[in-house]
């Protein structure tokens, strides 16, 4: 019989020869997998489940448990929270995946990554640090790419996850408002992580990103899939709107519920992409891309414009915005000064971040610091803080329909 680690390595061979003969000859196979730094430890784990099972291990990804997705400082328990929505992004991407022959490894990992760098109150708050941190000389901030940052640079004291780059290039470039339906990966990129690094430090804030696999490109869609149905779910749910508000055309289309609006989206996808599984398909033909139809696409579209018209742009659902801007200020500025005053004593930077690696704090400047560290937090823990600043601080409200 043989060892362990000889029969372990014969079964993972034989998972890679299952993925050539199983999967489009489009997909990402594991064997493609690039990581920063070589591991001589191979397992039982196939390079992209690994990813996956080491976001799921991450601290930040356990902090998802308490991030607002759209509604925040709302007491109800059938309110989607950020932890809710990443696992149906991954569900309905692999579900997809399945059906076209993709990497559903690659697929489950992009998916449950993508929304780690969110700060606390969803995307009110990543506009609020957005000023804060060109205030104090940042770049822009972008959830993506603090996604990025905190699974390659920031957890394990520093260190990072050592995740592969078709893993950290989805998870980079997942976030997509652009009114696109169709998304044909961005092949032609070296496959390098000096590549990558250079997008991470400058394009990142400047264009529209493509995944570099159909597998990231199959993210960003289920991604719109997860949301656009559930947030009008929770609308409804808080008696913001009511199901007869939908576009009449949307509702034939697509349904005006959302089991049936992800029904039928998935089943267009899934229909619209089906030539994926050719066996003679060529990377470098017309049919290397994942979509909608025109008709399910323009829907959707229109599905999208409502629900930023009614629902994510409409300062009715945003009463206590003003003070949480307030509070992200006097945290900012509280934490930097702590930092700055430690700096000029010659002490470790310890104030917070308390088991972070010496290199991770000499290589950020303090204001980068205070980004992490604030991008980190839960709604509840940045609450928390900021009452024991003194801040005045907006109180949680309990609306159950």
């Amino acid at each position: 019989m043989k060892e362990g680690s000889l029969l372990l390595a014969d079964l993972r061979e034989n998972l890679a020869g299952d993925e050539k003969s199983r999967l489009s000859p489009l997909a990402c196979l594991s064997q493609e997998s690039i990581r920063r730094k070589e591991e001589s430890r191979q397992g039982y784990r196939q390079p992209f489940a690994k990813d996956a099972d080491r976001i799921l291990h991450a601290k930040a990804y356990t902090r998802y448990i308490d991030k607002t997705q759209v509604f925040s400082l709302i007491d109800n328990d059938h309110i989607t929270h950020r932890v809710l929505h990443v696992q149906l992004v991954s569900r309905i991407a692999r579900t997809a995946g399945r059906f076209l022959g993709l990497n559903e490894d690659l697929v489950e990992a992009i998916a449950l990554g993508h929304d780690i760098g969110h700060p606390p109150f969803g995307h009110e708050g990543e506009h609020i640090l957005d000023r804060l941190c060109q205030a104090h000389g940042l770049p822009g901030f972008r959830h993506n790419i603090q996604s990025v940052q905190f699974l390659d640079r920031i957890e394990k004291q520093g260190t990072g996850w050592n995740l592969t780059l078709q893993v950290l290039d989805g998870i980079l470039c997942h976030d997509g408002e652009a009114n696109l339906i169709r998304l044909v990966p961005a092949r032609q990129r070296e496959k390098s992580f000096s590549h990558f690094d250079h997008l991470v430090q400058k394009d990142a804030f400047v264009q529209r990103l493509v995944p570099m696999t159909l597998e990231g490109c199959l993210v960003r869609l289920a991604d719109t899939i997860a949301y656009i149905g559930r947030d009008i779910e929770d609308a409804i749910e808080l008696n913001l709107i009511t199901r007869q508000d939908l576009p009449a055309a949307c509702g034939k289309i697509l349904g005006r519920s959302n089991g049936t609006i992800v029904h039928n989206l998935v089943s267009d996808l899934i229909t619209n992409s089906a030539h994926l599984r050719q066996s003679d398909i060529d990377i470098n033909s017309s049919s290397d891309y994942i979509g909608f139809s025109e008709n399910i696409g323009t829907a959707l579209l229109e599905l999208k414009e409502f629900n930023y018209e009614r629902i994510y742009r409409n300062p009715l659902f945003k009463p206590d915005f003003k003070r949480i801007h307030s509070c992200y200020e006097q945290l900012f500025s509280y934490y930097l000064d702590q930092l700055m005053r430690e700096s000029l004593s010659k002490k470790a930077k310890r104030s917070f971040w308390h088991s972070m690696s010496e290199s991770y704090l000499t290589n950020h400047a303090p204001a980068a610091l205070v980004r992490d560290y604030l991008a980190g937090m839960t709604d509840k823990f940045f609450l928390h803080q900021a009452e024991q600043l003194g801040c005045d601080v907006p109180e949680r409200k309990c609306i159950v329909n």
